[in-house]
């Protein structure tokens, strides 16, 4: 491999090619923003341009109030964009992160992935650089079998998935190959120091595959 090669899957080449990336999230309590801020973070200071968005809460507002920490959340993301399909047009990467309801995405998280069709019918996210993320309530709370629904979602739209595997020692603490996840404890138990550099390291791999891939592409 040649040494340039070398340097833009490790993402220290200053003449690669600048990658967009877009973390797209649903949070009720607050976990998963968390989660998707330190991916957001980590993909920027991996040379990526980066859009952090949120989908659009579909939960009343009197069901908000009546958790606390849900309604903190609500009030303190007001800054976050709400996600759209020209997110996902515009990226090379995608990272999607949720809470587990049920073994599933959370339905505002489907919600959204429901609008892609559009791009979906024009084969406009064929090749994306595609992972995902989640938090649970607790232990065996449904984390392998929510990241697996979400990457069907990447399967229909022939995206590319970039799972974090035990690719940096770091997955041999987090200890999911399949992607990020947490207990949250129902949101009483914030993402730990191990947690965040888990989904630093995914973030970053994102964005070193999609790099690589655009160049060869290119």
């Amino acid at each position: 491999m040649h040494t340039r090669e070398f340097l833009s899957l490790k993402g220290g080449d200053p003449l690669s090619t600048p990658v967009n990336i877009a973390v797209i999230y649903y949070s009720a309590t607050g976990s998963i923003y968390r989660l998707a801020k330190a991916a957001a973070e980590a993909a920027e200071q991996a040379g990526a341009t980066v859009r952090l968005r949120k989908v659009a809460e579909l939960a009343p507002e009197a069901a908000i109030a009546g958790n606390p920490l849900w309604q903190a959340n609500h009030e303190a993301t007001q800054h976050v964009g709400v996600a759209t399909p020209d997110d996902l047009d515009w990226a090379d990467g995608i990272l999607l992160g949720s809470p587990t309801r049920f073994g599933l995405p959370a339905s505002q998280l489907k919600q959204f992935i429901d609008t892609t069709g559009g791009l979906w019918a024009q084969g406009k996210l064929v090749n994306k650089v595609t992972s995902a993320f989640t938090s649970t309530g607790t232990q065996h709370g449904g984390q392998e079998s929510t990241i697996l629904a979400i990457n069907n979602t990447f399967y229909h739209w022939g995206s590319i998935i970039v799972a974090p595997g035990y690719a940096d020692p770091i997955q041999f603490e987090a200890g999911n190959p399949y992607g990020t996840s947490h207990i949250s404890s129902n949101g009483q138990n914030p993402p730990s120091e191990t947690n965040l550099a888990a989904i630093s390291f995914q973030a970053r791999r994102v964005v070193d595959i999609a790099s690589a891939l655009k160049r060869g592409l290119a």
